[in-house]
């Protein structure tokens, strides 16, 4: 494993480099210290990187209205602690990047900007988490019905072609990954505590070695449980999937209802449903209260990528002035996406608050909403729609808004969540049909003129 320059001075600023029993430096910083001292960097034009370098003493000076000098010189200077921890990970098959690195995931820097985690460290393919797919997730206690029930939801994700993202703590998140896995499927598991002991448990190993799981973490590979490290871990399980299903959840408290109604009532980043069928949960009623919709209960891979083709019905295009999601992203200072984040889709909008009297178990008052959300997830069978056209034409004057200053191909791809040979073959046609332009100086593709005003 090589840790960039970047990498290496961030993991010196901010990480525990806990090797075995080690104990933790009482002078790292935390996110909200370095993210101050990440702007900071920015606006004097350079990098964590040059930190390490022979001018760190003059930039380090220059540091001072944010953090003290001392302080970071004495973090920097753990580089011993450093090459034992990197052995250490080495030998474990752990890997780490920083928000610096070309490999981080793009859509954690699409969603949450400046609040994506400084570090990533995981185990296996890293590719996967730029997949997408179906977040499950749910009470660590439940019964042996709804552990049938996740592990039939794991199992259908897998026939889709759809990518499980989850937890990885005992009850829903684990049986919705077993289930997948066990179907062949693929499977992130974003986990809060013990990300070495896990990726070294021989029932991981087999699929962390054929590529069918990634395990990732925010956190120190041997931190413990941590409420808060449980609470903040759920905003990633979000941000990396497209859709999302909470199982079952307890009312008002708990990290699966924390981080339900703060996706349904602040990031909204993916469409969150709720179980509909099986044994009543005050937790889901309440969810659906908020906004959540009802699970349409899909049997077949088919139906189940219905659900995720729903993502085409975006109403507005996401204000992301700069569009500027590069590699160096990570020294720059930008807002906290509540109102520029993806859209609630048309799905959400369909769905009636649920009532006490509508019991999940209650099928004449369940199944009039389950036939709503059909009819806007399902198209009708008598009618053949060209899909790519759809998409074609819901994407087009997301595309416009986005080009109205010079703007990447990449750019463009990573504030829509999609990949760059899609915004490539976007991007030609509208080219072709005479409603942008590619540009030289500055380098980027724009709207013509003309094109403003209609």
């Amino acid at each position: 494993m090589s840790l960039s320059p970047n990498t290496q001075a961030i993991l010196l600023l901010t990480a525990p480099l806990i090797v075995g029993r080690g104990v933790q430096s009482p002078d790292l910083l935390s996110p909200a210290e370095y993210k101050r001292l990440a702007s900071h960097l920015h606006q004097i034009q350079k990098q964590p990187a040059d930190l390490l370098t022979a001018e760190s003493t003059e930039i380090l000076r220059l540091c001072r209205p944010v953090a003290d000098e001392s302080r970071l010189q004495r973090l920097l200077g753990r580089g011993f602690l450093l090459s034992q921890v990197v052995e250490r990970w080495q030998a474990r098959a752990i890997w780490v990047i920083s928000r610096a690195d070309p490999e981080y995931p793009r859509r954690l820097k699409a969603r949450l900007r400046s609040d994506a985690p400084a570090v990533l460290y995981g185990c296996g393919d890293i590719s996967l988490l730029e997949t997408g797919g179906l977040a499950v997730v749910g009470s660590r206690k439940i019964d042996d019905a709804l552990v049938d029930y996740t592990m039939f939801i794991g199992r259908l994700a897998a026939s889709a072609n759809r990518t499980l993202i989850s937890g990885g703590a005992k009850g829903v998140d684990l049986a919705a990954m077993r289930g997948a896995l066990q179907s062949g499927g693929k499977v992130i598991g974003v986990l809060a505590e013990n990300l070495e002991r896990t990726a070294m448990s021989r029932e991981e190993r087999n699929s962390l070695r054929d590529g069918n799981l990634v395990l990732v973490s925010a956190y120190d590979p041997n931190a413990g449980f941590n409420v808060g490290h449980a609470m903040q871990r759920n905003k990633l399980i979000y941000a990396l999937a497209d859709a999302s299903l909470v199982v079952n959840t307890d009312l008002n408290k708990g990290g699966t209802w924390a981080g339900a109604v703060e996706q349904l009532d602040k990031l909204q980043y993916v469409p969150v449903f709720i179980r509909s069928t099986g044994a009543p949960s005050a937790g889901l009623d309440a969810l659906g209260g908020r906004g959540a919709t009802l699970w349409p209960n899909p049997r077949d891979a088919e139906s189940l990528n219905q659900i995720f083709a729903i993502k085409v019905s975006i109403s507005e295009v996401p204000q992301q002035p700069g569009l500027s999601l590069s590699s160096s992203d990570e020294i720059e200072n930008a807002p906290n996406p509540r109102a520029t984040t993806e859209p609630r889709t048309s799905l959400e909008v369909s769905h009636e608050p649920l009532t006490p009297e509508s019991s999940r178990t209650d099928r004449s008052a369940v199944e009039p909403k389950l036939n709503v959300i059909a009819e806007a997830v399902m198209p009708a069978p008598e009618v053949e729609l060209n899909h790519a056209d759809l998409l074609f034409a819901t994407v087009r004057d997301l595309i416009k808004k986005l080009l109205k200053t010079p703007t990447k191909d990449a750019d463009i791809a990573a504030a829509l969540n999609v990949t760059s040979g899609q915004v490539k073959v976007w991007l030609q046609r509208l080219v072709d049909e005479g409603v942008i332009e590619k540009q030289k100086k500055p380098v980027g593709y724009v709207v013509k003129h003309s094109e403003l005003f209609k």
